[in-house]
């Protein structure tokens, strides 16, 4: 068969390719047609003699489209498309109030096991793959899955699902790997909060645009992409001219990349790692937790590859809502994050070893789902021995940061003191190491 393609402006979804599709493939001597509402562009396959160009446009008409390139709306005006997103909406928002109402988004393993026992580190990956990594992590194995989907539906369920079997390879390979360096490294391997912070707010960018994008609700967007500089496309072996989409490799060392990503368990089991200063360690470590998480991001992966039907069209929309979601928290998380590590004009505390007798005492309660109270006064110029009292040791808030007073520290079970003496009247603020859990200590003349 042969082929000529037509330029088709007005298409904003998918129902504009259903419709362009089933005019065009009336046109005589017409065997097949496939068009891209995004490219604005439609394939059209015939035999024998081609089609007349004016058969083609009055087809296209009639579909209530014009011939030619034009601009895309920034909202559509498909009335089906917005009230498809106003019932996903719906479900998406009935899920989270019985995720909410049974605890669901604040899982705790306690404070009765230890890192050193690789079972635990197993469970610990399985609660992390279904709680805060998959505010992170799944967040973006959601969007790029959802993605792949919608803009492949010919492809089969393995075509769709293989790219995740090789994600999770990669991230249980990567996170031995680097698990091991971590451990014959040391301390020097953590990020700063700072830094931290300006990764979260761009992966909260990203999720959120890629969001918008499942939607279908808003044309312009649609040809967005988020492509790497070509000098590090050629080093990746990514070459931006390519035809070919997908690696095995590209998939492998994403998933190995994801180490990095700002996971409160991630980073609680990297910093045991950092203490063990064990290479060995370090790796079984963090592979085991990789492989635990598996589990939950695969789960990801197989729902969106399996998507079909009038489900498959309620899933992306359910899809896009949950990565918006999901983005917008990670940007206010990073935002946080990058406040927090600021300190203009020098520290506005310096740690101190202090007689108890001459100390301010304040008390906090770490729980699974944050700090209580998360707000105190102290007196400036006067030491305070701070006295957080951790309840559940095995969730994002154990690990505890305050950059203006130089403290980062992993939790222990039961009573930990950390001391330092505010020289400026202000605020300390104090979070988690992902940003999610914060709190204040105003410090007063």
């Amino acid at each position: 068969m042969d082929k000529i393609t037509i330029d088709i402006a007005g298409m904003h979804c998918r129902s504009c390719e259903l419709l362009t599709e089933d005019e065009l493939a009336s046109v005589p001597g017409v065997k097949k047609v496939k068009t891209n509402f995004r490219k604005g562009t439609a394939d059209i396959f015939y035999e024998g003699e081609k089609p007349s160009n004016s058969d083609i446009e009055r087809a296209i008409q009639n579909a209530g489209y014009t011939v030619g390139k034009g601009d895309r709306p920034w909202f559509t005006s498909d009335i089906s498309a917005w009230v498809e997103t106003l019932f996903a909406l719906g479900i998406v928002f009935a899920i989270f109030l019985f995720a909410q109402a049974f605890g669901l988004f604040n899982i705790s393993l306690g404070s009765s096991e230890r890192l050193t026992s690789l079972p635990f580190v197993l469970l610990l990956g399985v609660v992390a793959g279904l709680s805060t990594c998959m505010a992170m992590v799944g967040g973006l194995v959601l969007a790029v899955s959802a993605r792949f989907s919608e803009r492949h539906p010919e492809a089969s369920v393995r075509k769709k699902f293989l790219p995740h079997l090789y994600f999770n390879l990669g991230r249980i390979g990567g996170f031995a790997l680097l698990g091991g360096l971590l451990g014959a490294l040391g301390a020097t391997f953590q990020l700063s909060s700072f830094s931290i912070g300006a990764m979260t707010l761009l992966i909260g960018v990203v999720m959120f645009l890629v969001g918008l994008q499942l939607l279908e609700l808003f044309p312009r967007l649609s040809v967005w992409k988020l492509q790497l500089p070509k000098s590090i496309a050629k080093v990746l072996g990514i070459q931006s001219h390519t035809k070919k989409e997908y690696s095995h490799s590209r998939a492998m060392f994403l998933g190995a990349m994801t180490f990095f990503l700002p996971c409160g368990f991630t980073q609680l089991t990297q910093l045991f790692v950092v203490a063990t200063g064990s290479p060995m360690i370090g790796a079984l470590t963090m592979g085991t937790f990789a492989l635990g998480t598996a589990p939950g991001l695969l789960g990801i992966g197989g729902v969106a590859a399996t998507a079909k039907g009038a489900f498959r069209r309620f899933f992306f929309k359910g899809a896009g809502i949950v990565v918006i979601a999901l983005g917008i928290f990670n940007f206010q998380n990073g935002y946080a994050l990058v406040k927090l590590g600021r300190s203009v004009g020098g520290n506005d505390a310096v740690q101190t070893g202090v007689p108890a007798k001459d100390a301010q005492i304040i008390r906090i309660t770490q729980k699974a789902n944050g700090y209580f109270p998360s707000t105190l006064s102290v007196k400036k110029g006067q030491p305070v021995k701070l006295i957080i009292d951790s309840e559940d040791s095995y969730t994002c808030a154990t690990s505890f940061i305050m950059p203006k007073a130089g403290i980062r520290k992993t939790l222990e079970p039961g009573e930990n003191v950390l001391e330092f003496t505010p020289d400026k009247v202000g605020v300390l603020p104090f979070s988690c190491s992902m940003g999610m859990y914060r709190g204040v200590i105003n410090v007063i003349e």
